[in-house]
């Protein structure tokens, strides 16, 4: 795969994004503590509603508004044409700042930056931000009807441009450190495709992803995508510019691997699967790391037994929570934090001697 992907992870850990947590200190400890080799700034949605994943990063997109209990498309606005043409000015000028993310929508960004100036990085492998999947975005923004953008196609576009923009933005707010960063876009909406109900194909997929992901890497970083349902898989191992395909793989394993000859193929390219082996919500004190990776030993040896690449496998792997934890308590989430922390060790030891 060309690009600049790092895809040498050797199951290292990391997260999706959210915690459950109120105080920004406490959640970027525990990301340290817990994602040592590639560590994110947590979102913080019980700290802020701004902090949802959609509105979190609405600031500068035209023709949306905060209301109660969300967002809101404002047809007003957006038929008077103006809002929109002072964004499309902002982006004709690559203004990235314009696209920033301010600490009322994400106090965790701030403090995930400082602490890092304070830290020892020789031994980080990347840096990990992320922003909302245009998809996901618009399919959760309606008008006053009940209409969501997503089938809007001139807002859609403008979404698309700016949650890229917002990627961009991110990417250099890290870039001082001198580590590989990943960008992941957090699409569930994506399990919804192929629905009669859902007015997105394979072709607008890759025309959507294949932007947002394209301008993550004019900033020389990797992309990653996560989707936390079932969904066809082809159309994300095909693309040419994602690095990452991180899914559910304690509940959907058996779906994706369906896809062996892409994940092959993907794989073969450069690209890397994240496997989000620890559950959330079927989570319980019960299970122990040592399951887990006998679970995901499983997984692997179903792959190889399918063609694919063990020592590809082995080397491009990375072991993650099966989605966000910003919606469980703040002890489970600290639970299933210490447990993935434990997983990397127990798979290296086993399965780099295998491959």
């Amino acid at each position: 795969m060309k690009g600049p992907a790092v895809n040498d992870y050797n199951f290292i850990a990391t997260g999706i994004g959210s915690l459950p947590h109120k105080d920004a200190k406490t959640a970027v400890g525990l990301v340290l503590r817990h994602c040592p080799d590639m560590p994110f700034w947590p979102q913080l949605p019980r700290l802020s509603r701004k902090e949802d994943m959609l509105a979190q990063f609405s600031e500068g997109i035209p023709c949306i508004k905060e209301v109660e209990p969300g967002l809101l498309f404002d047809e007003d606005a957006f038929n008077q044409s103006k809002p929109l043409e002072d964004f499309l000015e902002e982006l004709v000028i690559h203004n990235v700042d314009y696209f920033k993310i301010n600490p009322s929508h994400a106090r965790g960004l701030p403090e995930f930056k400082e602490r890092l100036k304070q830290l020892d990085l020789s031994a980080v492998h990347s840096l990990k931000c992320h922003v909302t999947g245009p998809f996901t975005f618009c399919a959760g923004i309606n008008d006053k009807k009940g209409r969501s953008i997503l089938y809007n196609e001139v807002m859609r576009d403008a979404v698309t441009k700016a949650l890229a923009m917002k990627a961009r933005w991110q990417i250099r707010q890290f870039a001082e450190f001198g580590k590989p960063i990943t960008v992941f876009f957090d699409e569930p909406f994506l399990a919804c495709f192929g629905s009669a109900f859902t007015p997105v194909n394979k072709e607008d997929v890759s025309r959507v992803l294949g932007e947002v992901f394209e301008e993550a890497r004019k900033e020389g970083a990797s992309t990653g995508i996560h989707c936390c349902g079932n969904t066809d898989w082809s159309m994300l191992l095909e693309l040419g510019s994602l690095d990452i395909v991180n899914f559910d793989a304690f509940s959907f394993f058996d779906r994706f691997s369906l896809y062996s000859a892409q994940i092959d193929s993907f794989l073969e390219r450069g690209g890397a699967i994240c496997w989000g082996i620890v559950p959330t919500l079927d989570f319980n004190d019960k299970i122990k790391a040592e399951e887990l990776a006998a679970r995901l030993k499983g997984y692997i040896e179903a792959l190889v037994n399918k063609g694919v690449n063990r020592q590809r496998l082995t080397r491009q792997s990375l072991v993650s929570p099966s989605c966000g934890l910003g919606s469980i308590e703040e002890k489970k989430a600290e639970k299933i934090l210490a447990l993935l922390s434990e997983v990397p060790g127990i798979l290296r030891k086993d399965l780099t001697k295998a491959g």
